[in-house]
């Protein structure tokens, strides 16, 4: 059966998450239902992350198998046709090797996550950003960050109902940056490693906004990373302002397309 790679854009406001489930709209589940309409029967596609309900997603990765040799651009443009009016696009497909999987071929995956400083309330970017109305101390997080960086036992930031077989990961990059958005100050955070543990990424920008707003010292963190304990992480903070950004491949699938 010929497969397919989909880079997938969406909105996770509607959503329940990524992973199809029985009574509650998924990402997933509107994808295998468009899916659908162009084959009759039942389809199951598998991607590079299960993002949590709320999160959003820019490039995320997900693979799909049909019956017909579908031209990718055709299959895309029918695709989202039948995705309407669901805040989900494919924004890219390109024919794969058959043992080519979208989780368990990729390398790295990339989250951005957005914090607005302003006290009016957000419009534009409600639901896309976590919104708060005192200023952060972008270095003074970036300090902290540096703690999480390399390969470490992350229990303290792990979830308690995460089901991965162990705690210890390696994080790539944690970089804190300011910007200025259309609709105020921005403090970004640019997070990437191999894989994550269930709630890892809210659980480092929960923390970190403790060191920026001045109430827990950098060196804090660390001393909460090392404690390898839940109890100590600090808050875990709203999925809304999180985006898988990025799935990282040996064969860019697309870029090998073009």
């Amino acid at each position: 059966m010929p497969r397919f790679a989909l880079k997938v854009e969406y909105h996770g406001a509607p959503f329940a998450g990524w992973q199809r489930q029985k009574d509650q709209p998924s990402v997933q589940g509107a994808i295998e239902d468009a899916l659908a309409r162009l084959e009759p029967g039942p389809h199951t596609i598998a991607a590079a992350g299960r993002t949590d309900t709320g999160v959003h997603g820019l490039g995320q990765v997900a693979h799909c198998d049909m019956v017909k040799e579908w031209d990718p651009f055709r299959l895309s443009e029918a695709l989202n046709f039948h995705l309407k009016p669901a805040p989900v696009a494919i924004v890219d497909c390109a024919r794969v090797e058959g043992d080519w999987h979208a989780r368990f071929s990729a390398v790295e995956r990339q989250y951005l996550f957005r914090i607005l400083i302003r006290r009016a309330p957000a419009t534009h970017e409600a639901g896309q950003v976590w919104q708060l109305n005192h200023d952060l101390d972008a270095d003074a997080m970036q300090e902290a960050a540096n703690h999480l960086i390399g390969q470490h036992d992350f229990t303290t930031f792990r979830s308690s109902i995460c089901q991965a077989a162990s705690p210890l990961k390696t994080l790539d990059e944690l970089r804190v940056e300011r910007v200025q958005g259309f609709s105020g100050p921005e403090i970004h955070f640019h997070v990437r490693a191999r894989s994550f543990l269930h709630n890892q990424v809210r659980s480092f920008v929960g923390t970190l906004e403790r060191v920026g707003a001045g109430a827990w010292a950098p060196e804090d963190v660390k001393t909460a990373l090392e404690a390898e304990d839940r109890a100590a992480c600090g808050p875990v903070c709203p999925g809304h302002g999180l985006y898988l950004a990025r799935v990282g491949y040996p064969d860019d699938p697309f870029e090998i397309a073009e």
